[in-house]
């Protein structure tokens, strides 16, 4: 039988669930800006950029840190 899932496992993947999600934001950033005529530079900033957008988006969408209250009888 399977127990309920440790605290500190199910915060660690919560955290490298929102990193994934934000280097997945940024890296398609760089891939689109990559199919114009930029520059390798522009590409690796608005990678970069975009990387500190998929952040930000992550951290509105997903604000929790993956706790879960327990209710108490």
């Amino acid at each position: 039988m399977v127990g309920p899932i440790p605290d500190e496992d199910r915060e660690s993947l919560v955290r490298r669930l929102k990193a994934f999600f934000a280097l997945l934001i940024g890296a398609s950033a760089g891939l689109i800006t990559s199919q114009g005529s930029a520059t390798p530079l522009e590409v690796v900033l608005i990678a970069l950029l975009g990387t500190a957008f998929g952040a930000l988006v992550v951290w509105i969408v997903f604000p929790g840190t993956g706790e879960v209250e327990r209710a108490r009888r």
